[in-house]
């Protein structure tokens, strides 16, 4: 516990990035989770897991922990097992980018690869007792793992950045679900301050989850059939709390590169797919406001960086290899930068 809250003592904030927009009225806010220690928003829930874990007596000097992850999340996790001198499993799809296993070993994690992604659950329940260890299992407990009433968490530390801004309390926050904590985090403490933010989640075309939320009697898909890493699931997973959700956008592979290459074109500096696909649904909600000439804030979130896709998301070669054609997609983003609304 000492060693977790000591390192958190060593880590600022991250930073709220205000992104120009020619929109009179409305303001668009990244919270920058890429410059945590381990380069996303899943550092936050790693270290929450940890300490879940811990306090739970389920952690113990000489516990393996494992994982089911799509590669964000494990490598934040392989971070803590570092700091705490245990040994870390991740079970992810054979997919996932290599950039994402490099950085997971960098931290001293093992990567176990499996050629169906929806066995990864199943697979890291049987590493785990066969090591007698322990399944961190990020799907069950990331939404209550999180104080979600507030002690620094994301929701929190957004409400605290945006104190001295022109629209403190925001109209619309957005984000992605993977294993739906933050959503529910962010949720759950919109309700809990009594804000009027409504709260957007943006989810990749061949996800279940904006499904789910149109028919909650659709709780599986055979595959979740998208590209973008880390959000997106073929099933709804138990942290998943639509009745907090006052809106789902759901977002195609392209618009999600497109956005991705626009924002990175802007900012400087490349960012991941998730962040793409939250782009393009405040673009959405950005566009609607200005045409009924509506004012407000809108914070979304950079996720990771796009440096962990360079041999995908930014490679030419491979959006052709899958099909992806993201040129349509970049002009719409595009009209949407230079003021004429997303739809140009």
């Amino acid at each position: 516990m000492r060693r977790i809250e000591a390192d958190f003592n060593r880590s600022a904030d991250t930073h709220l990035i205000r992104v120009p927009i020619p929109y009179p009225g409305i303001q668009l806010y990244l919270k920058d989770e890429s410059s945590h220690p381990t380069g996303s928003l899943k550092h936050r829930l790693a270290r929450s897991l940890m300490l879940y874990g811990l306090c739970n007596g389920w952690i113990g000097p000489q516990t393996t922990l494992v994982e089911a992850s799509s590669g964000s999340t494990a490598v934040s996790e392989a971070y803590f097992a570092r700091l705490l001198g245990l040994r870390f499993i991740a079970v992810m799809p054979r997919s996932t980018s290599p950039e994402k296993i490099a950085a997971i070993a960098f931290q001293g994690g093992e990567s176990h690869l499996v050629d169906d992604p929806g066995t990864v659950y199943d697979e890291a329940a049987r590493l785990a007792a066969e090591t007698g260890g322990h399944y961190l299992d990020q799907f069950t407990y990331a939404e209550r793992a999180t104080d979600w009433r507030g002690n620094n968490n994301i929701a929190q530390s957004i409400y605290a950045q945006m104190a001295e801004e022109e629209a403190p309390v925001p109209a619309w926050i957005v984000c992605g679900a993977g294993t739906g904590g933050t959503s529910a985090t962010l949720g759950r403490y919109i309700r809990y301050q009594r804000h009027a933010t409504r709260l957007c989640v943006a989810d990749p075309e061949g996800s279940v989850f904006h499904r789910h939320y149109a028919d909650r009697s659709v709780t599986r898909l055979d595959a979740c059939r998208s590209r973008i890493e880390g959000i997106g699931r073929p099933r709804v997973e138990p942290s998943f709390v639509p009745d907090v959700v006052d809106r789902m956008i759901a977002v195609s592979d392209a618009a999600s590169l497109a956005a991705m290459r626009a924002l990175s074109d802007r900012l400087g500096r490349r960012c991941g797919g998730s962040t793409g696909t939250n782009l393009w649904a405040c673009a959405t909600i950005i566009s609607e406001m200005a045409a009924r000439g509506e004012t407000g804030s809108i914070v979304t979130l950079l996720c990771d960086p796009g440096e962990r896709y360079a041999s995908s998301y930014y490679d030419d070669g491979w959006l052709s290899g899958a099909g992806i054609d993201i040129v349509p997609e970049r002009a719409r983003m595009d009209a949407f930068f230079a003021g004429r609304g997303l739809d140009g």
